[in-house]
């Protein structure tokens, strides 16, 4: 949400607001329609099956965040600024090809489009602040641990697994892909402090 809010705003700030927003409301409207359309499609999928996908849809994108928090709070990597991603953003959308078609930026419509929801353009105007006051990391740490504990509880179950307690396992195993998610996060401190 932080970075597509992040591009919605580069491109309101340097193509103009009506193109941007335009983007974004027609993206959720997109969203909306994909789901109105294939929603009812979803009962005759076998619950097993989508559990199983879905499952590792989740855990695939949780590792993904997961790994990249590690390896920032770990000091690895570094932080991400989203600072510089919107000078980024508001310098490509400066840069390019101003061709207006029927008085809309297609450019700004286009980019903002693929990258807004509904929700992340109403937190940008209720919090107006600067973006880097967000604690990414963190964010980017606690999704990540939420996306791998889901996608592990539901891709596992999906693959027959029953879980003592069934939902209410969950949060064992939340804790469990937390805690060794901090234990790499000391672990790697640790490594790169002896190296250094």
């Amino acid at each position: 949400m932080v970075e597509a809010l992040t591009i919605v705003l580069a491109m309101g700030v340097t193509r103009g607001w009506r193109a941007a927003l335009t983007g974004a409301v027609a993206a959720t409207f997109a969203l909306a329609a994909i789901i109105a359309a294939l929603g009812p499609a979803l009962v005759v999928i076998p619950i097993e099956v989508l559990r199983l996908v879905v499952g590792a849809l989740l855990l695939v994108f949780g590792l993904q965040w997961l790994r990249k928090a590690i390896l920032r709070a770990s000091g690895w990597r570094a932080l991400r600024d989203e600072d510089s991603v919107f000078a980024r953003e508001t310098a490509a959308a400066a840069t390019a090809a101003h061709e207006e078609r029927a008085g809309l930026d297609w450019y700004g419509f286009t980019v903002s489009f693929k990258a807004a929801v509904v929700l992340v353009i109403a937190a940008g105007v209720i919090v107006r602040g600067p973006l880097s006051r967000v604690p990414e990391n963190t964010l980017a740490f606690a999704v990540g641990v939420m996306l791998t504990t889901f996608g592990t509880f539901w891709g596992a179950e999906g693959a027959g697994v029953d879980w003592p307690g069934g939902d209410a396992s969950l949060p064992g195993v939340l804790a469990f892909v937390a805690l060794v998610s901090l234990g790499f996060v000391t672990t790697l401190r640790r490594r790169r402090v002896a190296l250094a």
